[in-house]
């Protein structure tokens, strides 16, 4: 009966585990890849590392996610399913070189 009632409550944390995982690296106010290709259709968990001493922010529109992530630490950013296409991403705090993009096909 335990493990029933311990299998019920991960129930909930196994529908929002995503499909697939891919890291995103933050290194000299800079996204690496810059361009970040997805499977369509699919949940993703976005691990982004962030090698700077500097915070830096995660932010798209278009994805509908804003997450600031600390200088020499990690953040996790669920997305999708997207449908194909192109989404644009950028790091608010150094606008001009974090930038990219997640292609989904």
């Amino acid at each position: 009966m335990r493990n029933l009632a311990f299998a019920l409550l991960l129930l909930p944390a196994i529908g929002m585990a995503a499909d697939l995982e891919v890291g995103l690296t933050i290194k000299d106010h800079r996204f690496v890849p810059a361009e970040l290709k997805v499977p369509a259709g699919k949940k993703v968990k976005l691990v982004v590392n962030n090698l700077d001493s500097t915070p830096e922010e995660f932010e798209s529109h278009q994805l509908n996610r804003e997450k600031v992530i600390a200088g020499n630490a990690k953040a996790t950013i669920y997305i999708g399913p997207l449908s194909p296409g192109k989404y644009a991403f950028w790091g608010e705090f150094h606008e001009k070189t974090a930038r990219g993009v997640i292609v989904a096909e």
